[in-house]
């Protein structure tokens, strides 16, 4: 009878101790310098990154000056965002997945019709 009892007390405590260790989405807002890897060659560009409620708001400044925005999610380490694009032939799509640890980050992006390319990042400070 008294191991049920001890049993019984403290299975809640065991399950709050597992509440606890879930991983909690990691803080990526801020100013980030992503660096995408091109047929062209590196390409850095100036992202920031906002928290808006659960969904993730993103703006990138492109080249020559045009500015991407999008948005997509958090969980745990992993961010996936998708940032539409404007050109003269079309609207396309850059699709981000990747994995952040402290203040960099690494993963690919799917560049439309174009294939996908690597990325890295670096929290700006």
């Amino acid at each position: 009878m008294r191991k049920k009892t001890i049993l019984a007390l403290s299975l809640p405590l065991i399950l709050l101790g597992a509440v606890h260790l879930t991983a909690a989405p990691v803080d990526i807002v801020g100013v980030w310098i992503l660096t995408m890897q091109t047929p062209q060659g590196e390409m850095p560009a100036e992202t920031t990154f906002t928290m808006e409620k659960d969904v993730l708001k993103v703006s990138m400044q492109g080249p020559q000056g045009m500015e991407m925005k999008g948005e997509g999610k958090i969980k745990d380490a992993d961010v996936e965002w998708t940032l539409t694009v404007s050109t003269p032939q079309g609207d396309f799509s850059l699709s981000f997945k990747g994995k952040v640890e402290g203040e960099t980050m690494k993963g690919e992006v799917q560049m439309g019709d174009f294939g996908t390319s690597a990325f890295t990042g670096q929290k700006k400070k």
